[in-house]
């Protein structure tokens, strides 16, 4: 069920919008279920450095509600802040536990993010929130994404140039320490973490078949396909 001021924009990935300053109820509520991770926000330091989940403002929300969102048993996949005079908060999740995320999901995540926002307010000026899965061609933010995904067909841009170039595409192998190691052209590549600037899977029938697998696994009756 949908949550009233909530409407459904996608079946995958899911997403939810919720209005700036208008957390009304949920505030209480989700500031209290996500509290007790509010002290484990030290934490997040030693998990950057293996991670490009956001940057710049988009940054500063991720530190705020990072540590009481995985508190709730979710993962952040990316946090983005985007436009110019109508600006959007994208919240890219997933559960940790088997890396799913349902209409609910995305609702119980966008009421404690709204919540603990309305409160921190680190936007100064009107935004939409949205709460987003990170779909089957999704983006691979962190260093254990590319041992999670290996096998698959991925998209690698790095901030400088590696050998002439900064865009790759080929099967990914995993990592390699702090690399990523990667199939392009035939030829076995390793690219340092530390230089991605951005990376996706590629939407392949390979990729489709293992995410339809995958849902089948985590929910065999098929009542999460409405």
């Amino acid at each position: 069920m949908i949550p009233p001021g909530y409407r459904k924009v996608g079946r995958r990935p899911a997403f939810f919008y919720y209005r700036n300053r208008n957390g009304g109820w949920a505030l209480s509520q989700a500031l209290q279920k996500a509290s007790s991770g509010l002290a484990a926000s030290s934490a997040m330091s030693s998990a950057e450095s293996r991670a490009k989940t956001s940057e710049g403002k988009a940054a500063e929300v991720e530190r705020l509600i990072g540590p009481p969102i995985e508190a709730m048993g979710y993962d952040i996949v990316r946090v983005q802040l985007s436009g110019g005079d109508r600006l959007r908060l994208q919240v890219m999740a997933e559960r940790r536990a088997d890396g799913s995320m349902s209409v609910d999901d995305c609702a119980e995540v966008s009421r404690a993010v709204a919540a603990i926002l309305d409160v921190e307010d680190p936007i100064d000026s009107a935004y939409t929130l949205e709460v987003s899965s990170p779909g089957i061609d999704r983006p691979l933010t962190r260093l254990s994404d590319f041992d999670r995904f290996a096998g698959f067909e991925v998209r690698v841009e790095t901030s400088l140039p590696i050998d002439g170039r900064r865009r790759f595409r080929g099967r990914l192998l995993g990592t390699r320490g702090t690399d990523i190691a990667m199939v392009c052209e035939d030829n076995e590549i390793t690219l340092p973490f530390a230089d991605l600037q951005k990376a996706k899977l590629v939407l392949t029938d390979e990729l489709i078949a293992a995410s339809r697998r995958a849902e089948q696994a985590a929910d065999p009756s098929g009542a999460g396909q409405g």
